[in-house]
């Protein structure tokens, strides 16, 4: 059976991209809404109530404001933004990390951020199997291509061709630092370092691990092997190949990317390591999660309309 999805906020780069991998799909139907009625709340509030699934393309208080106008009990939401990320009666949208059934079984999805992503995958299983400490004060740089900052951003990096290098969220703080203490079990809050690149799309996420000071920590070859059997089975998630040339490249195509491969670099002794992720900001990052949520959520395969 068909079933019915409207993208609230579509006209943005996620919602796009959204509806990209969706076009030509039989098992869903795009309610969609012209210029001047998806500015009209009454209209908004008929399709958000109609559709079978919302997903939610807002800043974060349209969001609340789109979830409050649902009422019924079977819409079900997945949300792109931050605004229910830790929320009580929400799911946290990154099924390899969360469970397949508790997505499948859930009425309202948080879409996972995208730094957050590789920081999670990275990180979280670790500390689940005993092999990193949940009391160490971690820290996570990360750079981002300008597509993920939405069409401001991009119209700044494609009109200002001499910047090169963005950082940001100096004063620390930054709003996705909850989703990954909490997904992580962290006792204390990640330093997280942001940036933004002269790059359409596409990210790297490192975590730094000075080994030997961490209290339990496991070996580099321990960290990579446990990674490596957590996400045997997943389609989307991979560990990647050490580059023989002792250098790692970020690449983006036009097209996008759905996948997120890990590595784990070590010292020669095995007293430090790096634990680095690398995607596609709008892909795993956010419009293929959403998507991949999307179909575990309507009993699909998790694949379907993903770029692999």
């Amino acid at each position: 059976m068909t079933q019915t999805v409207f993208i609230d906020g579509a006209a943005g780069t996620t919602g796009l991209e959204i509806a990209e991998r969706l076009a030509g799909r039989s098992e869903f139907t795009l309610v969609t809404l012209d210029d001047a009625r998806r500015k009209d709340a009454s209209a908004r509030r008929e399709a958000l109530n109609d559709a079978d699934f919302v997903i939610l393309c807002l800043p974060d208080d349209a969001a609340r404001e789109s979830v409050a106008m649902i009422e019924n009990d079977t819409t079900r939401v997945i949300d792109a933004s931050t605004a229910h990320r830790v929320a009580p009666g929400w799911v946290y949208g990154f099924p390899e990390v969360s469970g397949h059934d508790a997505v499948a079984a859930a009425a309202r999805v948080s879409n996972p951020g995208c730094y957050s992503t590789g920081f999670i995958a990275l990180v979280a299983p670790l500390v689940r199997a005993g092999l990193l400490p949940a009391d160490w004060p971690y820290s996570c740089n990360a750079v981002s291509g300008y597509s993920g900052g939405g069409k401001a951003l991009i119209e700044r990096f494609e009109q200002d061709t001499d910047i090169a290098w963005r950082g940001y969220a100096l004063a620390l703080g930054h709003k996705h630092v909850p989703e990954m203490q909490s997904n992580c079990g962290l006792s204390v809050e990640p330093l997280f370092s942001p940036a933004v690149i002269a790059a359409h799309r596409g990210m790297v996420v490192e975590v730094p691990l000075p080994l030997a000071a961490m209290p339990g920590a496991a070996t580099p070859d321990a960290l990579r092997s446990a990674l490596a059997e957590f996400y045997a089975d997943s389609p989307v998630v991979a560990m990647g190949s050490t580059p023989a040339d002792g250098e790692m490249l970020l690449r983006w195509s036009q097209g996008g990317d759905d996948r997120i491969e890990l590595f784990v670099f070590g010292n020669s002794g095995g007293s430090q390591a790096r634990l680095v992720a690398r995607l596609d900001n709008l892909g795993k990052g956010a419009s293929g999660a959403c998507v991949q949520n999307l179909n575990i959520m309507a009993g699909l395969p998790e694949t379907a309309g993903l770029r692999l």
